[in-house]
């Protein structure tokens, strides 16, 4: 059965108690978010994602997406609910009031996001993608292109796509096809095909605006020479509505393993009109002020899988019946005891709650730097948070996505048989996790991404918006006897993460497969070390409440024993990681092509 009641308490320790001391918040511009204000937001987040989006999550993923007349239909109850979801004005929550935003923080957005993902992840996809579509259009388009297409974006009236992947390029963008010919008027006709295009047809909104990545007759070679377009699926008129279809059409629907309700088509343009995003020739440094956002939110969308699979696994293993406690039962007034007694069922939901705890504090600490970079007055944070962002955004991205993962094959291996047919719905939150893995840059081009442009970038500037708060808040705090034990594993994982950086370094300038041998094992060792240090944060905390004589003393108990289990179980990882990366890539790559 899939089971989920927002984690609201928990959300609101990561926004209002854990991060106070990271330097990115008490932001002018968001003064008027008040935290009795945030924390209705999530209350009413909450309240839309487990009344309106979860009940349509399992029927959404039987029933899937079609295509009727060369338009792709959603399932039952996506319209309805999509219109409830933009009237009430969620599509529009973070985004600028100058086009009809509420620009609310994303520190809220991220925790808003997780619920919408963890209650109906392929509902999620479309207002995502729209989302991510109007940060590239903002930061790169034109000023005539912002009136005539953010409104209406941001209102959630019209949606957003990105298309990059052609059927011959995945990753490698260079060897793109699609084409753009540049008309007297300044417009563009642009013809290609493109693939695995999410929510690049539906009918949820009236119009689909595509960002889309294509060459200029006079264009360079390679990645140097894509341009992005803007290009609708009906040309707008003069006065705001739609004219004629514009060449756009939907070859078809890709029938996937999971995200069933999420159209992902395959899309033709036929001498379709667009504009120019941006520069000439430019075009990656646009379409990455989307992927970047998105990649930020592919994470979330592992943290929210990960918790509703964690708490329907949870819900399970209170009520099956199956055995006696080791120690002598429990309930001797039932047949059996619940599995929730038996310590290798605990092992397997202590894991998910560690994994879901840990992915939203760490992803709470970079929300609040998205938050900075965007609205500090002080250039030095700004500047400071553009670093943590730029370092962080591969490990959300891969981190919560392989995470999320686990915690839906551990609520599947929980559930045991019945958790391998649909009736229970938690072989769905497997399916529907694994792409996250794949989707905007294969977690391996994340770990690639991290050891080979962020960690050395600016002689490793990025690095230090992370190793330094590591680092001050152990040596300000290590000696606390209440906390001494987990500070004590934590100095040592970071430990291990500093010699690793250095070691990656040293080798991947003489040789870049050593870094590239080692990459997967070191996002995972900077992922751990970055979770404990808000496992320790929370640690402290939890302590100094109950000393306190908080009135939530079931909570805080609760932080401790989490964070116990993750420095006693999950943080031991990090030693492998980094004798993993000590091994070098002698053995990965030792055996000859011809014997694979």
């Amino acid at each position: 059965m899939q089971v989920y009641e927002a984690p609201l308490r928990d959300m609101r320790f990561v926004l209002h108690e854990l991060h106070g001391d990271d330097g990115f918040g008490d932001l002018a511009a968001h003064a008027e978010f008040t935290p009795d204000l945030l924390d209705a937001v999530l209350e009413e987040a909450a309240r839309m994602a487990q009344e309106i989006l979860l009940p349509l999550n399992a029927p959404g993923d039987i029933e899937g997406c079609r295509i009727e007349n060369g338009v792709v239909r959603t399932p039952a109850g996506f319209k309805a609910a999509y219109d409830q979801f933009r009237e009430a004005g969620w599509a529009a929550l973070a985004s600028d009031p100058q086009w009809g935003g509420q620009g609310l923080p994303e520190s809220i957005n991220k925790l808003v996001e997780e619920m919408i993902c963890a209650t109906n992840v392929s509902f999620s996809l479309y207002p995502g993608l729209t989302h991510g579509a109007t940060t590239a259009i903002e930061g790169h388009a034109s000023d005539d292109l912002k009136q005539a297409y953010l409104p209406k974006m941001v209102s959630g009236e019209w949606s957003g796509t990105m298309c990059l992947t052609e059927s011959h390029c995945g990753t490698d963008l260079g060897l793109l096809r699609t084409r753009a010919v540049p008309q007297e008027d300044g417009s563009f006709r642009v013809t290609g095909s493109k693939i695995f295009i999410s929510a690049g047809d539906h009918d949820l909104t009236d119009n689909v605006i595509h960002l889309v990545l294509a060459r200029m007759p006079d264009a360079p070679p390679g990645v140097k020479g894509i341009s992005l377009f803007l290009v609708p699926k009906f040309l707008p008129n003069a006065d705001g509505t739609l004219g004629n279809a514009n060449g756009v059409t939907v070859a078809g629907i890709e029938h996937k393993m999971g995200m069933k309700a999420s159209a992902t088509c395959q899309m033709n343009f036929d001498d379709s009109v667009g504009w120019l995003v941006g520069e000439p020739h430019k075009g990656m440094a646009a379409m990455f002020t989307m992927m970047n956002t998105e990649r930020v939110s592919v994470g979330v969308q592992g943290l929210g899988i990960g918790e509703a699979a964690y708490q329907s696994a949870v819900a399970y293993a209170r009520e099956r019946l199956q055995g006696r406690a080791l120690g002598g039962a429990k309930r001797p007034d039932l047949p059996a005891d619940p599995i929730i007694v038996h310590p290798d069922v605990r092992r397997m939901l202590m894991t998910a709650r560690v994994y879901t705890e840990g992915c939203r504090a760490l992803g709470g600490w970079v929300s609040r730097a998205l938050d900075a970079e965007k609205a500090s007055a002080d250039p030095e944070v700004r500047a400071r948070a553009t670093d943590f962002i730029a370092l962080m955004t591969p490990v959300v991205k891969a981190l919560f996505t392989d995470l999320g993962y686990e915690s839906a094959n551990l609520a599947v291996q929980t559930y045991g048989g019945h958790g391998y047919i649909r009736e229970h719905g938690v072989e769905q939150y497997v399916r529907d996790a694994r792409i996250a893995m794949i989707y905007e840059g294969t977690n391996g081009i994340q770990a690639l991404d991290l050891v080979g442009r962020k960690m050395p970038a600016r002689m490793g500037r990025n690095l230090r918006a992370f190793f330094h708060p590591v680092s001050s808040f152990l040596d300000a705090h290590e000696g606390e006897e209440a906390i001494k034990p987990m500070a004590q594993g934590l100095r040592q994982a970071f430990g291990a993460l500093q010699l690793a950086t250095g070691m990656i370094a040293q080798r991947g300038m003489k040789d870049p497969e050593e870094a590239g041998a080692a990459a997967t094992d070191y996002l995972r060792l900077l992922g751990l070390v970055g979770m404990g240090y808000c496992f320790l944060k929370s640690a402290r905390i939890a302590g100094q409440r109950l000393a306190e004589g908080t009135d939530e003393a079931g909570f805080y108990k609760a932080k401790l024993a989490t964070a116990g289990f993750f420095f006693d179980r999950i943080l031991p990882q990090a030693t492998a990681a980094f004798l993993a990366i000590k091994s070098g890539k002698r053995s990965t790559m030792a055996l000859a092509e011809d014997a694979f």
